[in-house]
């Protein structure tokens, strides 16, 4: 059995929008597969309707290879370093010389972003 975030995330698409063409809360592997192979109207258009950016982005903590399937925001800039919001901030590489740090919280559901930018 697989749940309907999971397969929001197969499908790439919102859960919202699985709960709202009804997607069951749990489905089969076999009732999945028949869903891919032969999706309905909405599912077609919705992936005919893609600007190309993911639906869903897989987030990895550069310390310990944690990993979350997270829905993009807007406002996330191209991170240099992902980190659970547990570590210590010294397990990661010190930032080059000339370099500055700002630190994102709120990544995912236990995410801090990091970006190193010239200053």
């Amino acid at each position: 059995m697989i749940g309907r975030r999971d397969a929001a995330l197969r499908l790439d698409i919102p859960v919202e929008m699985a709960r709202r063409h009804g997607i069951p809360p749990k489905l089969t592997e076999a009732e999945f597969a028949e869903l891919e192979a032969n999706p309905p109207p909405w599912l077609v258009q919705s992936r005919a309707n893609r600007t190309g950016k993911p639906v869903w982005v897989q987030l990895v903590c550069d310390v310990c290879g944690y990993t979350e399937a997270a829905r993009p925001k807007k406002w996330w800039p191209a991170f240099t370093y992902l980190t659970c919001d547990f570590h210590d901030l010294d397990d990661l590489p010190a930032p080059a010389d000339g370099m500055y740090r700002q630190e994102f919280d709120g990544i995912g559901s236990r995410f801090v972003g990091i970006v190193d930018s010239s200053a």
